[in-house]
């Protein structure tokens, strides 16, 4: 091997030294960068691909992470990280049955390996319990809607409970301070009352279309928030700073309310909440997590079943299928939790005529309102999270010209600064979830509308303390374990 060959190597394990810092450091976007660099000094050290399948995984861009795992794979298939990581990405997406063949390879590699034993007893039980769900699974054309069981009218309220009450059918504004007072000092609301909340928001969202125009009058404003992604003291903060939702401060949601943070119970009651005293006060938009695949995974169904009851379980998986899609305000912003599509040509009005109720299907418009992420290049490329897509600023602004519109806003990604602008300022990201899992460091953000030119007026902030409960504190255990 010559002088310069070796350099080149020496270079690329600095570089890696650099990356693992900043993995340390929770900084995954610089991580991924520095990798790279030394893939592209040495590409053929499974090592660099596997660290940076992990940084991948760290920012939820589990596609990436598996091409880079079996990139590692290939170079060395007796690397028993590229197998672990690869594995990892798999069980992050919910695909069982694949990460259960990689831990089963890495057992085989490392027979003796406590933690690979361990992660694949858990994965075998993962994939025994989906199995089981599969087999006694009722259609979802024959089974009867759990709402349409539930008559809270029927449900007593001890003479001991002292938390926030409804009176009769009216939800107001002082039971909602209430409520949100007696979450913050981490009380729970009687289950008469959050069966009421849940019911007269699934009405609400059920009357919809999947597509909500939205008018803002001359010299008022809209705020649009993005993934709270079970936050509720961050929750708490943007009230705070932007004032609680009314009929003269509304808001709109954009999804992924839900998951990750152990607060996601508390969250998706108030902005439902509010919605039920005024639905011109709030609107909310489906995100991906808004799924049962995805509650399953990340905390949501844990937290529900552990705080009321698996009954709610299956409500809110039901009241999820009736969020709208997306939004548009004044005909000319359109917000939507994900992105564009794969193909050109979409209108409005194909936007309005998606059967939404049910559970996102893997591929299609749906699939790709909830999924899809901009990237810096032109035309479509694979998704990074391994669904949905990729598209650039030419699909943007031939979206919004085809439609007559002027700007998409969309979240579903972490941003630094809480919100990014891309695509020749035609794209905005927002993201309202700080410090997000407590380790990313970002801000978070919301922008402000006012008409009736809706410039859109940002502000980011930073994360409040919140009680010691960890995120994920209520995900499936074999999550956690790569948490």
């Amino acid at each position: 091997m010559d002088g310069t060959a070796n350099s080149k190597f020496d270079r690329a394990e600095e570089l890696k030294t650099s990356a693992n810092e900043a993995f340390k450091a929770n900084k995954f976007s610089q991580a991924i960068d520095l990798y790279t660099q030394a893939i592209e000094l040495n590409s053929l050290n499974a090592v660099y691909w596997a660290n940076r399948a992990f940084s991948h995984t760290k920012l939820e861009e589990y596609g990436s992470a598996i091409q880079d795992a079996s990139k590692a794979i290939e170079i060395d298939p007796r690397y028993s990280k590229g197998y672990y990581r690869r594995g990892a990405a798999y069980l992050a997406m919910g695909k069982f049955k694949e990460a259960l063949k990689d831990f089963q390879q890495v057992k085989r590699i490392c027979p003796n390996d406590p933690d690979a034993t361990k992660k694949l007893k858990e994965c075998e039980k993962a994939v025994q319990k989906i199995r089981f769900e599969e087999a006694i699974a009722v259609n979802d054309s024959s089974r009867r809607s759990v709402a349409e069981s539930i008559d809270f009218h029927c449900i007593d309220v001890e003479p001991q409970y002292t938390g926030a009450r409804i009176d009769g059918e009216v939800v107001t504004l002082d039971f909602v301070k209430k409520m949100m007072v007696d979450f913050k000092n981490q009380k729970f609301l009687h289950k008469r009352y959050a069966y009421q909340i849940v019911l007269q928001a699934r009405e609400m969202l059920r009357a919809m279309p999947s597509l909500v125009d939205i008018t803002v009058n001359d010299g008022s404003h809209l705020t649009v928030c993005g993934d709270v992604h079970g936050q509720y003291y961050d929750l708490l903060n943007i009230f705070e700073l932007n004032g609680l939702p009314s009929e003269d401060n509304p808001y709109l949601f954009n999804g992924d309310f839900v998951d990750r943070g152990s607060f996601s119970l508390e969250v998706i009651l108030t902005l439902f909440a509010f919605k039920c005293m005024s639905p011109s006060a709030m609107y909310l938009a489906r995100g991906n997590h808004e799924s049962k695949s995805m509650n399953k995974i990340y905390g949501f169904e844990g937290e529900v079943r552990s705080k009321l009851s698996e009954t709610f379980v299956e409500l809110f998986a039901e009241v999820f299928c009736c969020l709208p899609l997306a939004h548009v305000i004044n005909d000319k912003v359109f917000v939507v939790h994900g992105g564009l599509f794969s193909i050109d040509g979409v209108k409005l009005s194909d936007i309005r005529a998606i059967d939404r109720f049910c559970e996102p299907p893997e591929e299609g418009l749906m699939c790709e309102l909830l999924w899809s992420d901009p990237q810096p290049q032109l035309g479509r490329g694979p998704s990074k999270r391994g669904v949905g897509l990729s598209f650039g600023e030419d699909v943007t602004k031939r979206f919004l010209q085809e439609n007559n519109l002027d700007l998409v806003v969309r979240s579903h990604e972490v941003k630094d600064e809480g919100y990014e602008i891309e695509h020749g300022g035609k794209l905005i990201t927002v993201f309202s979830a700080p410090n997000y899992c407590d380790q990313m460091g970002n801000k978070g953000a919301f922008i402000r509308f006012k008409a009736p030119e809706l410039k859109p007026d940002i502000v980011s902030f930073s994360s409040v303390p919140h009680p010691d409960v960890k995120p994920m504190a209520y995900a499936n255990n074999f999550l956690r374990m790569f948490s």
